[in-house]
């Protein structure tokens, strides 16, 4: 690594350390590990040099060959999350440097890591649930001697029916542990009642986007017998794909329930007569309502729609209306210029025609 490269790295740290310096813990430290998306090899630094609060560093010095898997937890959680929200006016947006970030927010996330908001609670449980993912799909593949497939399915089955457990099963088990012990900070830990309402909220979305990874759980099984007559199946369970996962946060996001910020012996609804309706361990929690997004606000980081592409046809938040807030929208043409009709010829080269094409873009006023 040359001299500047080594420059760059040590600035980097040192802005790390000022940042975990200014949130030490509690609700607010937690969201420091996000900034591992962004390191090469993480396990080359030690955990000692990552943005991590104190509690997660020493488990990392625990468990270091987990951090490929914290890193791969943090970037799922990321892309998944930018993926559900690209057309909405609020599209998680994700700073491309922590110092873009104003003082005292997430540099990652900015205002929506601790405003309590739906898109807070959003946040919370993609990046608990992009956790649990990686560390289970890296126990399954083999990756770590604490922890394999998932050995309590083993000699179990139906004979009756003809099938039985074998395979390898997600053990999400433990990635759901490791993602509870990693992120979780105990709420005795803070002072202040905000601070106190939000962190058992962010408890809450952490748990629920776990809750989301174990019931989207399959079974795939594997046909044995005779020219294929599955007269016998060995069947394992396995984890949907991080994008179902997703689909069915945003469902929890859309359907999200705003709590008191008043926290008593458990989290309540805000609304006094829906008081008796349970709160159940998927549901996503908010505390205050969000902002429209729709007007540039520098002190919050929040950038506004004015330029964002929109779809002049679509009735959904895509559409110009919409995301356009009611301001308008400008139309400029695009030419594009491609190959196309490409045809092999004998012998040994492709010809193509150069293909221009003219479309109309709409942006936000």
């Amino acid at each position: 690594m040359d001299r500047a490269a080594l420059l760059g790295l040590s600035r980097l740290f040192a802005l790390w350390a000022a940042l975990l310096a200014l949130f030490p813990g509690g609700a607010q430290g937690n969201w420091m590990w996000l900034g591992i998306a962004s390191f090469g090899v993480p396990e080359k630094l030690g955990c000692t040099n990552l943005p991590l609060n104190s509690r997660q560093k020493e488990l990392c010095k625990r468990k270091p060959y987990l951090l490929p898997s914290i890193r791969e937890g943090a970037r799922l959680g990321i892309q998944e999350c930018r993926s559900q929200f690209r057309h909405e006016r609020w599209n998680c947006q994700v700073a491309t440097a922590a110092a873009a970030a104003p003082p005292g927010t997430s540099p990652l996330f900015g205002y929506e890591l601790s405003s309590g908001t739906k898109e807070t609670a959003f946040i919370y449980a993609v990046m608990a649930a992009g956790l649990v993912h990686s560390v289970t799909r890296s126990c399954s593949a083999g990756n770590m001697t604490e922890c394999s497939c998932d050995t309590t399915l083993q000699n179990g089955g139906s004979a009756s029916e003809g099938w039985h457990w074998g395979g390898c099963s997600d053990d999400v088990q433990y990635g759901m542990w490791f993602s509870r012990k990693f992120l979780d900070s105990p709420i005795r830990n803070t002072t202040g009642k905000e601070s106190k309402v939000l962190l058992a909220m962010n408890l809450h979305n952490n748990e629920a986007g776990r809750q989301a990874v174990a019931k989207l759980m399959s079974v795939d099984c594997r046909c044995h017998g005779v020219s294929g007559s599955c007269a016998v199946k060995t069947c394992w369970k396995t984890m949907s794909s991080f994008e179902k996962i997703g689909h069915l946060l945003k469902d929890k996001y859309e359907n999200s329930i705003q709590v008191s910020d008043k926290i008593k012996r458990k989290m309540r609804r805000r609304d006094k007569d829906q008081r008796k309706v349970p709160i159940h361990k998927d549901d996503l929690l908010y505390v205050n309502k969000s902002p429209n997004y729709c007007v540039e606000d520098k002190k919050l980081g929040i950038p506004g729609t004015q330029g964002r592409e929109c779809n002049r046809t679509s009735e959904g938040a895509d559409g110009c209306n919409l995301l356009c807030c009611g301001r308008g929208y400008n139309t400029h043409v695009v030419r594009h210029v491609e190959r196309c009709e490409c045809k092999f010829i004998w012998c040994c080269y492709v010809r193509c025609r150069r293909c221009e094409s003219m479309t109309d873009v709409h942006t936000c006023k």
